[in-house]
């Protein structure tokens, strides 16, 4: 029975968050290499309650909505396990999903077909690891609980793989030797690079009309700390832009379409959560792209995930000084950074930025070949390259 290369999250798919996309992309990325990849999530869909889809669960292939949602290839397999009512409804141990994925899905079913385990799900990394298979565990937040000293200097515990060194710092305090722990920063999704102008006309003729010349976007969660307060507090500086904010829950939205009502606002409109290949479209439609962000805590640890896509767009980008960004290695492709917590210099920012960089008929090109090493395939090449080479998935007709 050949083994795969298994991601693993403890969600339901497809679902609008970055940590979902992120790992999503990353497991696409292995496929696109060569390996064979699995990628298995919580179901509790229609069919959950299935008996047969309890027992040997089966991957299928990537469907057209699935790919469009992540705008990703379809070399992928996916593997939902099923976990119907009352798994996560009624609060107990026995009703978890991770406790299900760990104790059931895991032992019984996919240990023997796994040959590699990458996730972000500490409890599924050391089931794993209680069961002899490799593991690459991905944390991107500071932790302040120690780690357990078993799993973390357990010697299948291959890599434990984040995206800012201030985050890498605060692993090793918390238990994880400092040769296990490396830094790999995010990447981009290449299909961003594919031109496309006439999608991108059409978000042009929906979002600017009414006198207005120029557009604005923010890609990104609805949070305040990601600095979106800042677009609407110099909004009405500029009457002839467009301010377009997509993504975000249904419940930030609201707050948000709230606060635009009652600051009265019509150069502001929120596109809600946009599939990742209409989000492509939108990029290459604006004129700028903002990346705004306050200071605080979020911005020591805070991973550039969109701006890569920013930057495949090739659309100039407005972005914040935060620590998280200061040794960013592609930070000289940022058409201009300004203070956080200062609206106005974001502002003055923005206007120049307008003002020197005029957007083409066409839209504006990326440069694929800065990029490529950045890419998705790529991030998952250096990881690999830490885990050690009895351990490493073999792609698909290769032999050992």
């Amino acid at each position: 029975m050949p083994r795969h290369y298994l991601f693993f999250i403890r969600d339901t798919l497809p679902q609008p968050a970055a940590h979902l996309i992120q790992t999503v992309q990353c497991a696409n990325a292995a496929a696109n290499l060569g390996y064979s990849t699995q990628l298995a999530y919580v179901d509790r869909g229609p069919t959950a309650w299935q008996p047969w889809r309890w027992v040997n669960p089966q991957p299928q292939p990537v469907n057209e909505v699935f790919a469009r949602f992540f705008n990703i290839q379809t070399q992928l397999g996916l593997l939902p396990l099923a976990m119907p009512w009352p798994i996560d409804r009624l609060q107990h141990r026995l009703t978890n999903a991770s406790t299900i994925a760990c104790k059931y899905y895991w032992p019984l079913y996919l240990a023997t077909r796994t040959a590699l385990v990458h996730t972000r799900d500490w409890n599924f990394a050391k089931a794993a690891l209680q069961q002899g298979v490799p593991v690459i565990f991905e944390c991107h937040h500071h932790t302040e609980k120690p780690f357990e000293p078993e799993m973390a200097t357990h010697p299948l515990l291959q890599a434990v793989v984040t995206v800012i060194d201030t985050v890498q710092e605060s692993i090793i305090r918390n238990g994880v030797p400092e040769k296990k722990v490396v830094t790999v920063a995010n990447g981009f999704n290449a299909q961003f690079l594919t031109r496309h102008p006439a999608a991108a006309q059409q978000w042009r003729d929906r979002l600017l009309q009414n006198s207005l010349t120029h557009l604005v976007v923010y890609a990104g969660a609805l949070h305040e700390f990601k600095g979106v307060d800042v677009l609407l507090d110099i909004a009405p500086q500029f009457p002839q832009v467009k301010f377009a904010l997509a993504g975000g829950p249904a419940e930030q939205q609201r707050h948000y379409r709230d606060r635009i009502a009652a600051l009265g606002l019509t150069n502001v409109e929120l596109l809600g959560f946009l599939e990742q290949q209409d989000l492509a479209h939108l990029l290459q439609a604006a004129d700028v792209l903002a990346h705004p962000h306050r200071s605080g805590p979020a911005a020591t640890f805070t991973s550039p995930l969109k701006l890569f896509d920013y930057l495949a767009s090739g659309t100039p980008i407005v972005a914040t000084h935060i620590p998280s960004l200061d040794d960013w290695a592609m930070a000289q492709q940022i058409a201009a950074w300004c203070a956080p917590d200062d609206a106005q210099a974001f502002a003055d920012t923005l206007g120049q930025v307008l003002t020197r960089h005029v957007r083409p008929p066409g839209g504006f090109a990326a440069n694929p070949e800065v990029l490529q090493p950045y890419s998705w395939e790529a991030r998952i090449q250096t990881i690999l390259s830490h885990v050690d080479a009895q351990y490493r998935p073999q792609p698909q007709g290769a032999t050992r």
